[in-house]
């Protein structure tokens, strides 16, 4: 390993699935940006061919080498690539974003590819087995091996130190990104609440999200709800939509990039998820003057969300809840008066100007 540098020479290579589609590719290719802005050497290795969203430093896109016929000897062959980049790189770390569930894949990554280096793990997601092994021997490893791990809420941080018997974990919230207001044309002329994200009914939970629209006053009052995003569920989604007869006023709309007209004139935001980890179209949503209403969910969404004060928090599983804080957002001006005022200076500590101070900080110090 190279020797540790003043930070506009150290090296960091972040590695992910992709640059496209979900949270966790959009918060790899924001953390390139804060990097670069901070002086750091940047390089980014993925491991499937999209690319969405803006980054910055040099790409080494693994996934543009597959072909339509991916051998077990072409994947070899990749992963060679990969290896003889890290140690011809000689980073100072490596920043590992990827959902990491495969005990076996994992010891090839711990034992092969990074091999003398230092890794950093960062968790997204409060369901702690989608970023350690499920085998107790492999998750221990993974932390041994590990730098530093870096949870993105308290929430993250505190249950990995609690469940690994580690101090390793410490808490960097995901920033919000500045959205330019020239990209903020009204899209619809009805008003309307929003869905944003990955369309996965057994992590999201649609069928309380419409179910709890529907026992709102929301439809009768021409309200509308839109869905935004992709995911393996949108035919189920859709169906569920047609079956409790809401057709007329929720509408699906596929995966974009250019989330800022759905956002900002959205009325709020809402998330009806099992668990999350820092959910960044929470503070997105809030960031543009939009509150937002969440259930409870696995995760501590307190860390976002002051109850009346940016928007609401209602029990999770409870339909009557649910419709109950949106009919209490939609309809009671005073309240929503206040959630909006509030919604962009609740989340004004976590810019990513002040989330790169704390990156910086971090790897500069180890």
């Amino acid at each position: 390993m190279a020797s540790k540098q003043p930070s506009s020479q150290i090296k960091v290579c972040l590695v992910a699935i992709s640059l496209g589609k979900g949270g966790a590719e959009r918060s790899t290719a924001l953390l390139s940006r804060m990097l670069y802005t901070k002086g750091f050497n940047v390089s980014i290795v993925i491991l499937n061919d999209v690319v969405d969203y803006a980054y910055e430093g040099e790409l080494f896109n693994l996934g543009a080498l597959k072909t339509e016929e991916d051998s077990l000897l072409k994947r070899v062959s990749r992963f060679k690539q990969l290896k003889r980049f890290f140690e011809t790189q000689q980073f100072d770390y490596i920043i590992d974003n990827r959902s990491r569930i495969n005990g076996v894949k994992e010891l090839f990554y711990l034992y092969y590819l990074y091999k003398n280096q230092s890794v950093v793990y960062v968790a997204r997601s409060f369901y702690l087995q989608q970023y350690f092994s499920t085998n107790a021997w492999v998750a221990k490893k993974m932390i041994q091996k590990a730098k530093v791990v870096v949870g993105v809420s308290k929430a993250i941080s505190e249950a990995i130190n609690s469940r690994y018997h580690t101090n390793k974990a410490i808490t960097i919230y995901n920033p919000h990104e500045s959205f330019s207001e020239e990209n903020s044309e009204v899209l619809f002329s009805e008003k309307y609440i929003l869905y944003l994200g990955r369309i996965e009914e057994k992590v999201k939970n649609f069928t309380l999200l419409l179910e709890g629209y529907k026992a709102s006053k929301l439809s009768e009052e021409k309200i509308h709800l839109k869905l935004v995003g992709n995911g393996p569920d949108v035919d189920f989604v859709q169906k569920k939509i047609d079956q409790l007869g809401l057709s007329e006023t929720v509408t699906m709309y596929p995966f974009t990039s250019a989330i800022v007209p759905y956002v900002k004139n959205a009325l709020f935001l809402t998330l009806t998820s099992e668990y999350e980890g820092f959910p960044r179209v929470l503070i997105e949503a809030l960031s543009m003057g939009t509150p937002v209403l969440s259930v409870m969910y696995k995760g501590n969404p307190a860390e976002i969300i002051t109850h009346t004060e940016n928007g609401l928090l209602v029990e999770n599983h409870s339909v009557s809840a649910l419709a109950e804080g949106m009919d209490m957002l939609a309809f009671n001006d005073q309240l929503y008066k206040t959630c909006k005022e509030n919604a962009k200076k609740s989340v004004s500590h976590i810019t990513m100007q002040a989330i790169a101070e704390k990156w910086a900080s971090l790897l500069n110090k180890n």
